[in-house]
């Protein structure tokens, strides 16, 4: 009856049975012996039809635990005698995808890891840091060979900091699915360009690509242009204000020098009027009242300009708004706010693209915030190769289903 009872725990069918089961209280170990009926014959994957056992080797497979006790399948594994007279080892359903765990105990490694650190993992479940991150890593590789990049046409780029210092990783994302789809190192021309590879390998076509959002970088734009021919570039309106508000700080910290009465308003004059508190908006509109004296007002207004000019849909109006606008700024004394305009002098055509497009890295740069916290929380990552791996498990959304039917 307990034989039976595991079995249908485990989901193990003949010809495969439970011969034994040793408890170890002290060690809160559970190990249950499995084997297969003589005579027994098995299908292996590449060959047709079933073939006899040749011989056998015991395995050891870690599985889910039994209450608070490790739990270990121990299997008499047959190996078969196929027609041209090789010889295969049988996979059991219930084997994973990396030598020695089950599926079931791999698809809980993968739910934990989603959540948590990979040293927490190991502690919780106790394995060795290194076995978490192999189940992890094998699973993001075998997610993404059988990943179609087919039907991909918008895509965002961004990198983000993968060490202290200059140290960065590029990632590349459906801009509709919203999903990452390549990680690698650097940021710079040769990035996009492995991209493309990689998107041709898995199915897409880079001369299909119809748009890609992207920040100002010279390298960035090098890359697009040379490798996603068709793609035109969009600059999203989030950048182009982060830059005024850059200008806009820059103003405020230079002119406070010789006006203490500009100390205590730097976050009043970044964040939007309308979500300031009565007190604060009360402050900011004694600020602006004063445009006529101070640089700091001017700079605001310039930026609150440029705002309104991006919400605009028009290409022909906005195009032309915006060079007004620059040649309005070139002609003021707001020094800061000069480096903006001849910024959208020089991109004008990938700013006005925004208009059209409306592409935003806004979901990228979030999926970039995940990862920081998540190398924050693990005290950094010392290999590109265990970031790859960390990144796609946060923002891959790749489908495991196929290689693990436990695994969401």
């Amino acid at each position: 009856m307990t034989a039976k009872l595991f079995e249908a725990a485990l989901g193990i069918t003949p010809p495969w049975y439970i011969n034994g089961i040793d408890f170890d209280a002290a060690r809160k170990t559970l190990t249950i012996g499995v084997d297969f009926v003589a005579g027994s014959r098995f299908a292996v994957p590449g060959a047709e039809g079933t073939h006899p056992a040749h011989d056998t080797v015991t395995k050891r497979y870690r599985h889910l635990n039994f209450f608070q006790h490790e739990c270990h399948l121990e299997v008499r594994v047959p190996r078969v005698r196929l027609p041209d007279g090789g010889i295969r080892q049988v996979e059991p359903d219930w084997c994973g995808r990396l030598a020695g765990f089950t599926l079931l105990f791999e698809a809980l490694i993968m739910t934990l890891c989603r959540e948590m650190t990979f040293a927490a993992v190991s502690r919780l479940v106790n394995l060795s840091w290194h076995q978490v991150v192999a189940i992890c890593k094998r699973y993001v590789d075998l997610g993404l060979a059988q990943a179609d990049f087919s039907a991909v046409r918008r895509l965002a780029a961004d990198e983000t900091s993968k060490a202290r210092g200059h140290d960065y990783i590029t990632l590349v994302a459906d801009a509709d699915e919203r999903r990452v789809l390549f990680v690698t190192e650097g940021r710079g021309a040769e990035t996009i360009q492995a991209f493309a590879a990689d998107f041709t390998a898995h199915g897409g076509e880079a001369e299909t690509v119809e748009s890609i959002s992207i920040d100002m970088s010279p390298a960035f734009i090098k890359g697009v242009t040379q490798h996603l021919p068709n793609a035109r570039i969009t600059f999203d309106k989030f950048h182009v204000i982060a830059h005024a508000n850059t200008a806009v700080d820059k103003t405020r910290r230079i002119e406070q020098r010789t006006d203490p009465s500009l100390k205590g308003l730097r976050w009043k004059l970044l964040k939007d009027r309308a979500s300031l508190a009565p007190a604060a908006r009360a402050d900011l509109d004694g600020l602006i009242a004063q445009v006529t004296t101070k640089r700091t007002a001017r700079a605001w207004l310039y930026k609150e300009q440029l705002r309104e000019i991006l919400e605009r849909k028009q290409v022909n109006v906005v195009r032309g708004m915006l060079l007004q606008w620059a040649t309005n700024v070139m002609r003021s004394k707001v020094e800061p706010m000069k480096e903006v305009a001849k910024m959208i002098r020089s991109h004008i055509e990938g700013i006005v693209a925004w208009t059209q497009t409306r592409q935003t890295n806004g979901f990228l740069e979030a999926i970039n915030g995940l990862f920081q916290a998540a190398k924050r929380k693990a005290r950094g990552y010392t290999n590109f190769t265990t970031i790859r791996t960390v990144v796609f498990l946060l923002a891959g959304k790749l489908d495991f289903s196929k290689i693990n039917p436990h695994a969401a």
